[in-house]
């Protein structure tokens, strides 16, 4: 990175600071983003290698001495018995037709919760991976339907439709920039596009023998879910229920799993912590902790529950069974290709598998890219801040690691096995091209470009200024903490007593600014208090203001702003005035341009001598973050 702008005021870096940045660097990218998103990328990224050793055991197996006990193994048939109901699969569709739903059902709970509080809720952060993630469809398809436009071939178009998410995130930490959250979290929302398509390929084209009235059974099962997410129903059992009598329907009613995983999972809301119930928590907890009664344990491990939204419950229960567990077990079923006998010869001079390998290596690249310059061309939205087209080029080529949907997609597509060998090989070799392409492109953006990131700023970018800023403590003090806050936030208003604490613990050591991100998206009257703030500060009231909107946090309107600069004895009529004086809102303003450029995106944000803080911001956290600077300096 270039060296930091601005003086020691600012955190100058200290010695020692690269090394430790360096040793942390995964974990600090991983903690810029929202706990969920941060959670998907890790458990993605490490199942990774896990789902390469499953596909490559099941190679090996393929072509040795135990191939047909490994063929005859996933043939063995398994009998699930209700009284006179039976529901009887062999062992390979008892993974892809039901283990699967698990997987497409946490794809779905990912992609609403995406579209509720994620990257794509807002249509100006939405267009440009939307429309990438159409490109990366559209155009490997038109490449497949090219080299294979006839015959039993053209029927296996939807193999270059997605993407392997794990397999992809798991080359983008090897191959990809050092720090990559903001390009990850792109990816990630391309991607949904690719999964929403794909389970629509599976369900409309591949589905056979229907029958109407299980798929009528499924559809009010899913509907009932629907009515319990519309209520705001908390529990998860009830869900889980009914996505279980909504998977035999399908199963039973001819329609691929998948529908029902990805459907079930969309139509589980996700929402923002609910502060109320994030207080009704905490009080809870401070009753069993005077009280440890079994009953008083059960009531503050329900209210911890309620406070989490149940999309993001099933995803964190979900997800390291989905990715640990059960696509590794996908991969190990139906990556075992025999490839002795001439079968790979054949493959490599088979059109559809160079269909397969083309539309995937060369589709994914020409169409993600392409869609996201057309984009940027018709300003249909804006890069993530710090990432750049030539990332999105190396992203898209790390795309076409189609794997697990491409392979599922594979064993319903062709049920002719030398049709199912050749599109399987052109899967995995598109695997191992859609890498090394993507490392050349990542390679080449280092060497022109001189960078090794697509990440958000990780230091404060405009250094702190005693004329300009508020500063609480020692104005010459060695340690540096500054937040930035949004007054109507209740988290910071709780972090209110955080900083005290550590103004006492380290005395004339630590100095505290505080400067304004309101989040006007979610607070209709931050952007007022902020300028309450700097009103006040006119009449040199700034910090007896600064405490008292916190303390009444939950109700700033007019009103009460007014009320408070008459409790403070200020000129009531002066502060009106400077309320909405230009001077005030370009104060705030620049504030706000300061945290954008620092990569502030939430509230509270803090700074430890000029460096973002990552992840926890408590006062045992800061203080250990604030000791370790001490000492060095």
């Amino acid at each position: 990175m270039p060296p930091e702008r601005g003086s020691p005021d600012a955190g100058a870096r200290i010695p020692g600071d690269w090394t430790r940045q360096s040793r942390a660097r995964a974990k600090d990218m991983m903690n810029q983003v929202s706990a969920p998103a941060r959670a998907y990328v890790r458990t993605e990224s490490a199942s990774s290698l896990l789902l390469l050793i499953s596909a490559v055991a099941a190679l090996l197996i393929a072509n040795s001495s135990w191939s047909a006990a490994y063929e005859q193994w996933w043939h063995t048939d398994l009998a699930v018995a209700v009284g006179d109901a039976t529901l009887s699969m062999d062992l390979r569709h008892w993974v892809n037709d039901g283990l699967m739903v698990l997987f497409f059902f946490s794809i779905g709970l990912e992609v609403r919760r995406e579209a509720s509080v994620g990257e794509l809720r807002r249509p100006g952060h939405a267009g440009l991976p939307l429309l990438a993630g159409i490109g990366g469809v559209v155009v490997p398809v038109l490449i497949y339907l090219i080299v294979n436009p006839s015959g039993d071939a053209a029927r296996g178009w939807g193999v270059v439709v997605g993407t392997d998410t794990a397999f992809m995130l798991g080359a983008l930490a090897i191959v990809g920039p050092t720090w990559a959250t903001q390009l990850r979290l792109f990816l990630l929302a391309l991607t949904v596009v690719d999964d929403l398509v794909a389970v629509a390929v599976i369900a409309i084209v591949y589905s056979h023998d229907i029958d109407p009235a299980m798929l009528s059974v499924a559809a009010i099962a899913l509907a009932m879910m629907a009515l319990l997410a519309y209520h705001g129903t908390w529990r998860a059992g009830p869900y889980v229920g009914l996505l279980l009598v909504a998977w035999v329907a399908t199963v039973l009613g001819g329609v691929h799993a998948s529908l029902t995983g990805m459907v079930a999972g969309l139509l589980i809301a996700a929402r923002a912590p609910d502060p109320r119930l994030v207080e009704d928590a905490l009080e809870r907890y401070r009753s069993f902790r005077q009280s440890p009664l079994p009953r008083a344990g059960r009531r503050a491990q329900l209210g911890v529950r309620r406070a989490v939204s149940t999309n993001e419950r099933l995803q964190t229960a979900l997800h390291p069974w989905t990715s640990f567990v059960i696509v590794p077990i996908f991969a190990f079923a139906n990556a075992g290709v025999d490839l002795r006998d001439g079968v790979l010869t054949a493959a490599l001079t088979s059109p559809l598998t160079w269909g397969v390998i083309a539309g995937l290596v060369i589709g994914k690249l020409v169409g993600i890219g392409g869609a996201v310059a057309l984009g940027l061309r018709l300003r249909l939205g804006v890069l993530p801040q710090g990432v750049r087209v030539d990332h999105i080029l190396g992203g898209a080529a790390l795309s076409g690691i189609g794997f697990t949907v491409s392979l599922l997609i594979v064993g319903l597509a062709f049920d002719d096995a030398g049709s199912r060998a050749d599109a399987t090989v052109g899967v995995l070799i598109a695997a191992v091209l859609s890498t090394a392409l993507g490392r050349c492109v990542f390679a080449a953006t280092r060497r022109r470009r001189g960078i090794d990131s697509a990440d958000l700023p990780r230091h404060l970018d405009e250094p702190v200024d005693p004329s300009v800023d508020h500063i609480r403590g020692n104005i010459d003090a060695p340690l540096t903490l500054v937040e930035y806050g949004d007054f109507e936030c209740p988290f910071c208003a709780r972090a209110t007593g955080v900083t005290r604490e550590l103004l006492t613990r380290f005395g004339d050591d630590l100095r505290y600014v505080f400067r304004h991100l309101p989040l006007t998206e979610i607070h209709s009257h931050a952007a007022l208090a902020a300028r309450a703030a700097e009103a006040a500060s006119r009449q040199d009231a700034f910090w007896s203001m600064h405490d008292l909107l916190f303390a009444h946090h939950d109700d700033l309107t007019l009103e009460v702003v007014a009320s408070l600069a008459a409790d403070l004895d200020l000129d009531v009529t002066a502060f009106l005035d400077d309320l909405d004086s230009p001077d005030v809102e370009e104060r705030v303003a620049r504030d706000i341009a300061s945290a954008e450029a620092s990569g502030a995106r939430g509230t509270p944000t803090f700074f430890v001598n000029g460096q973002r803080v990552i992840g926890a911001h408590d006062t045992q956290t800061l203080t250990a973050l604030l000791t370790s600077h001490q000492s060095v300096g």
